[in-house]
């Protein structure tokens, strides 16, 4: 049965159809469902191409496995845990493993590593494959920062410039590691303002700030474009930027923010602009520690051939292949767990979930929208974002919706539709709004019971 019929089944949707995805649609060549069976194998013969720190002669390495007397690695659990041998037998990742060579003592793992990157990369962002490069990166915020750092030595490399020419430009929604990222390589962030009530940018202001950059001696910016911003779950429309870019003959690189919506966007949006199909994009941000459930500490970054390079640390000589990355040492066990995930779900499963997630999300805002509640939600996402003067402190607290700012002016809380959140737990949460909407109309139970 189409994908778009299982949405179209639900009473609670009401999303146009042209904003799905049909399981026609979904063609890979590298991501495929797995057997338990097949998942075991496959990760059990990549870490045996591993060193093996319990019998190998390894002297030049510091490092080891985990410390046997507090990780015992003769557990029995261990035989059926795949990922958790791979964390007792600590594999380290350092280095980028898509362009000249690597470590050989993890050959197998990072051979896993690229595995996903490729499903990532081809399959979920349109790449041509062998286009890319990238790496597991303990989190968005680092794989973010990541890109600003190639941008700017890019343009300080092949365009000779200074670095007072170049800035950043993102939105206001952006997430808090573009302004980390700035602060760190001394450049400015231009700050593009949003429309208040639809979160989108506004091309009128947008155009003034770039004149006004150049006006200043800014000829080279690093863009950033949103695939689901922390608070509202909003998408950036970037042609807004390219098409007032590309008018101002303006230098720039795009990096899209996918931190949050890398693994929710692609699949429940039909056709959109924020792949490697559009030439305007140069690289992606996405976390596997947020939607995709793996362990904390688990970003993923990807960007075109011909980029990364501009990053590499000639001082790291010791290192095979020498490192691009910004945190160097980083744990192997992270992207066997990324690519456990992808092989169970396979892409179809992949799908199905976030379209469960979806109607859930459907079934809140049609409830939100009965009792008149204001609320924003992109169409393709899974958060929503209720405006605070219908949120009392007492319900905020008790379902830990989370405040756009922790001040007395808070003007939004999200409720984010994870994995965990059912109808159930929304239901209740919808119950209890009308109760203390009600008692501040001063309506009686009974009035509030036959709603």
């Amino acid at each position: 049965m189409p994908f778009i019929c299982l949405l179209q089944a639900n009473k609670y949707h009401s999303l146009p159809c042209r904003h799905i995805v049909s399981l026609a649609k979904i063609k890979t060549m590298y991501w495929q469902k797995r057997t338990p069976d097949e998942r075991m194998a496959r990760i059990q013969q990549a870490l045996t191409e591993n060193v093996n720190f319990s019998t190998d002669a390894s002297l030049g390495y510091p490092a080891s496995r985990l410390d046997s007397r507090v990780f015992y690695e003769e557990a029995p659990f261990l035989r059926d845990a795949p990922v958790l041998q791979t964390y007792v037998a600590n594999p380290n990742h350092i280095g980028c493993h898509t362009m000249g060579t690597s470590e050989k003592a993890f050959g197998g793992t990072q051979a896993l590593e690229r595995e996903v990157l490729d499903i990532v990369g081809v399959d979920i962002f349109k790449a041509i494959p062998d286009s890319l490069d990238g790496y597991i990166s303990p989190g968005g915020t680092e794989a973010n920062i990541q890109a600003l750092w190639m941008y700017r030595n890019y343009f300080m490399h092949e365009h000779h410039a200074l670095p007072h020419q170049i800035a950043i430009m993102a939105s206001e929604d952006t997430h808090y590691s573009i302004a980390k990222g700035a602060n760190l390589l001394q450049l400015e962030w231009i700050c593009t303002p949003v429309e208040r009530d639809h979160r989108t940018l506004i091309p009128e202001q947008i155009a003034q700030l770039i004149a006004d950059a150049m006006q200043r001696g800014i000829k080279y910016l690093i863009v950033v474009g949103n695939m689901g911003t922390t608070m509202f779950g909003s998408v950036d429309d970037v042609a807004v930027y390219t098409s007032l870019l590309d008018h101002y003959k303006m230098h720039y690189k795009m990096h899209i923010d996918g931190a949050y919506g890398g693994f929710v966007h692609p699949f429940s949006q039909a056709d959109h602009s924020l792949t490697f199909l559009n030439p305007a994009i140069s690289s992606v941000t996405i976390d596997a520690h947020k939607m995709l459930q793996a362990p904390y500490g688990t970003g993923i970054f990807l960007c075109r051939k011909n980029l990364i390079h501009h990053v590499m640390t000639q001082e790291a000589a010791y290192v095979e292949g020498m490192d691009v990355t910004l945190c160097g040492s980083r744990s192997g066990a992270n992207a066997v767990a990324v690519w456990m995930i992808l092989a169970t779900y396979g892409p179809h499963g992949w799908y199905e979930k976030i379209s469960i997630l979806q109607m859930r999300t459907q079934f809140l805002c049609r409830e939100l929208a009965l009792v008149g509640v204001r609320f924003f939600r992109n169409p393709s996402m899974n958060i929503v974002t209720i405006d605070a003067s219908f949120i009392s402190t007492e319900l905020a607290e008790k379902y830990t919706l989370v405040p756009q700012t922790h001040t007395p002016d808070n003007r939004w809380y999200k409720i984010v539709v994870m994995d965990h959140v059912e109808i159930e737990h929304l239901h209740t949460f919808i119950q209890d709004l009308k109760a203390a909407l009600y008692a501040e109309k001063g309506l009686s139970a009974a009035i509030y019971s036959s709603t």
